[in-house]
């Protein structure tokens, strides 16, 4: 069902870089205020390949300057292509809030891209239209993949495990991210390991865990080759920079993406009441956005074990609302996107889809947004499993956007992929 295979990666020259000062989050976790504090921080760092500095700028930039930013790190061996096709471990090695350490490993390689319809790639979360038109400007300009997509393969005996492990030696690369991830990355050439991975995965369909924009983008760039007569099956538009691992192996984390209303106005405490039948509720006061995190572990994520479908409310006022009611076979995220957001604030899907809604990459950082004035309230909620998303996609359903968040994000930086012909290797 999916294809993959090994490509030349382009890579930054640890000779040439500190890595850990250019490797960057993916563009759609950066806050705007972030921006200008990366693009100061080194003169290679890949954010000046992924965003503008300011981002009122995006609206009238054609990202011309990108594909000149490429050649010039190329031209000066800043950037290298790598001598020989591969798959590209990676093994993370991080500490969640309140966990042990863990690692996750998986690897990067090239995949046929593939519609929907045909079931080998499938979605889970809806998208916006915003993102995937500037996606797209980037990827004409461009003509490379920049970031990669995040896909998820089904492996509970981790079989795959011995093909993807890491080499002994020195790896290609290794740095530790300012979200304190060491990232670690060598090279799978051994061609009866690339062969054992090719037929695993040639049997099974893939859910995106992160990159849905980027995939569609992708999708909508190859049917503009098409269109221009570009039609050979093996050409570099018909294929596209993932990374694979295991849904079910350690290191797979699956937090969840909270909610920031931002202009419709928070009930009053009757409101809450009567707009929430049925529903109880218990209010807990914090002084502080600090506060948060540790309120929603001791009075939210419980609620998640005892299988009660259970969100927090903030309206910025030192009371934190935490509310719960039996969940039934409905996954939470779709109760509170209609009987919450829509039902509580009035937002409908069309206001969701054009922006009444933001996606704060933490608690920590909702709470802030909320205190800063940037919402008007706050909706916490407790993390899908990786079993709620695959049983989504195979009934051929999706989840609201923005309705997880796989820990820890794969970083933009480690490697890059170009377009032109000798980008797509034989296998």
């Amino acid at each position: 069902m999916s294809a993959i295979r090994p490509f030349r990666a382009l890579r930054y020259d640890p000779a040439r870089v500190d890595l850990a000062r250019v490797l960057v989050p993916p563009y759609d976790v950066i806050a705007a205020e972030d921006r200008a504090r990366l693009y100061a921080r080194d003169p290679h760092c890949a954010i000046r390949l992924e965003l503008t500095r300011d981002p009122a700028e995006e609206s009238r930039t054609d990202y011309a300057q990108v594909r000149s930013q490429l050649e010039a790190w190329t031209r000066d061996g800043v950037l290298r292509r790598d001598p020989r096709p591969a798959l590209y471990g990676l093994r993370q090695s991080f500490t969640a809030e309140g966990a042990a350490p863990q690692s996750r490993v998986g690897f990067f390689a090239l995949l046929r891209l593939e519609d929907y319809a045909e079931r080998v790639v499938r979605p889970h979360e809806r998208t916006l239209a915003g993102p995937k038109a500037d996606r797209l400007k980037l990827l004409r300009a461009s003509r490379a993949n920049l970031s990669s997509v995040f896909l998820l393969y089904e492996d509970p005996s981790d079989a795959l495990a011995p093909c993807i492990d890491e080499p002994g030696g020195s790896p290609l690369a290794e740095a530790r991210d300012e979200a304190g991830t060491l990232q670690r990355l060598w090279a799978i050439e051994d061609a009866a390991r690339v062969e054992q991975v090719q037929d695993f995965l040639a049997k099974r369909p893939l859910v995106i865990a992160d990159g849905h924009h980027r995939y569609e983008t992708a999708l909508a760039y190859r049917d503009e080759r098409r269109a221009a007569g570009e039609c050979a099956p093996d050409a570099a538009h018909e294929w596209l920079l993932v990374y694979l691992a295991n849904a079910f192996a350690p290191g797979t984390l699956l937090l969840p993406i909270h909610r920031l209303v931002r202009e419709a106005a928070a009930p009053s405490e009757a409101g809450w009441r009567s707009r929430l039948p049925g529903w109880q509720q218990r209010q807990i006061r914090i002084e502080s956005a600090e506060d948060v995190p540790a309120a929603l572990a001791q009075h939210l994520a419980p609620l998640a074990a005892r299988r009660q479908l259970a969100f927090a409310a903030d309206d910025g006022s030192g009371t934190l609302r935490i509310f719960s009611r039996p969940a039934g076979e409905e996954l939470s995220v779709r109760v509170i996107h209609r009987e919450v957001i829509e039902g509580v604030f009035g937002l409908d899907a069309d206001a969701v889809q054009h922006g009444a809604i933001e996606y704060p990459k933490s608690a920590l950082q909702t709470a802030r947004d909320l205190r800063r004035g940037r919402g008007t309230a706050a909706l916490y909620l407790n993390p899908l499993s990786p079993e709620d998303v695959f049983r989504v996609t195979e009934a051929g359903e999706v989840l609201p956007q923005k309705s997880t968040f796989f820990h820890p994000k794969l970083p933009t930086g480690l490697v890059f992929r170009t377009l032109e012909s000798d980008a797509v290797d034989p296998a």
